[in-house]
């Protein structure tokens, strides 16, 4: 048995002790014939992928798109481990790829820091570390291979451009305009570029009032929770900026558990990011006014890189998804036609 092969059956057994010990009935388990189900790894190219977790539609989305690319059938074997939004289960999932000699890490980090001791032990096993979605912040880039997702601020700035524009139209442009935000994980790159990216729309409109930030962590119960609280406090919000579409989804609930309206039609200007099925089928009812894409469907492009170094062809540093805006004045039935997430 080969030491890729030996490896990669260590953390199986390791993956089945700890479901487990997590209290799952070992007589429920189904025993794996490694010989039969599994094959030859050394056949494969060995994958490790370090997902946040399963926090919103979006990352689950991420997540399939993953698990159907790199596949047996197309040569890889993937070892997937959900860190349930804690950095320390990522820090510890790739050290346990390094142990298991994989060929290839993909790493989607929950913040940007933190980050330069594992990297560097990966690079030392001359372990190639590709970065999907969110980034890293460390002085030697060296550290990482490459990085695969959206341009977050970029988004942000859609966002802000299109809410001055939308303005414009309601011949509101002259109001004072109160606006709340529902960031995303405080640290992430996501909730980093779309914080400033809007932030730098916000700088030129100075009848444009941000009342107040507060994290909802992407998820729809914290959004919940947050804008609640913004409606508690607040006695005038027009904007509500949601930086995903989960927390979008629980300020819909809070707005309307207050008696109050959102949308086209409503008291409320809802913007959100991701544009995933659910929330273009919100706005078809009327309830989020416009939605920035993220595309979740990654893994592609990721493999595309990982062909080109299997080929040693040269990759570059950055490689950005092509994204676009939905509102509600555009044809969502027919665009809901053609969505894939």
């Amino acid at each position: 048995m080969n030491r890729k092969m030996f490896g990669v059956l260590c953390l199986l057994l390791l993956s089945l002790m700890t479901k487990g010990c997590a209290g799952r009935p070992p007589e429920t388990e189904q025993p794996l014939r490694y010989e039969e189900e599994l094959g030859d790894f050394s056949e494969y190219i060995v994958v490790g992928f370090s997902q946040v977790g399963s926090e919103s539609d979006w990352r689950m989305a991420s997540t399939n798109s993953f698990k159907n690319t790199f596949t047996e059938e197309k040569g890889y074997y993937l070892l997937f481990e959900d860190a349930q939004q804690k950095q320390e289960n990522q820090l510890k999932s790739i050290r346990n790829f390094i142990l298991q000699e994989v060929d290839y890490i993909i790493l989607d980090p929950i913040v940007e820091t933190g980050w330069e001791a594992v990297l560097q032990e990966a690079r030392d096993a001359e372990i190639p570390v590709i970065l999907a979605d969110r980034s890293v912040k460390v002085e030697d880039e060296e550290l990482y291979t490459c990085w695969v997702g959206s341009d977050f601020e970029k988004e942000g700035r859609m966002a802000g451009e299109w809410l001055a524009s939308y303005l414009e139209k309601q011949n509101r442009s002259d109001e004072e305009i109160c606006i709340v935000t529902l960031q995303g994980t405080p640290g992430s790159t996501a909730q980093i570029g779309r914080t400033e990216g809007f932030a730098s729309v916000l700088e030129e409109h100075p009848n444009w009032e941000m009342l107040e930030y507060q994290s909802g962590d992407f998820t729809q119960a914290k959004g919940q929770e947050v804008m609640e609280r913004f409606l508690e406090s607040y006695e005038q919000i027009d904007v509500v900026v949601s930086e995903n579409d989960n927390m979008a989804f629980g300020a819909i609930d809070a707005i309307r558990g207050a008696g109050k309206t959102c949308g086209p039609d409503g008291d409320i200007i809802l913007l959100s990011f991701d544009a995933s099925r659910a929330a273009l089928n919100a706005m078809l009812e009327g309830k989020i006014n416009a939605d920035f894409e993220c595309n979740p469907i990654l893994a592609p492009k990721v493999e595309e890189v990982i062909q080109k170094l299997e080929a040693d062809e040269t990759i570059e540093k950055r490689q950005y998804t092509e994204e676009r805006y939905f509102d509600t004045s555009m044809n969502l039935k027919e665009i809901l036609k053609e969505r894939t997430y």
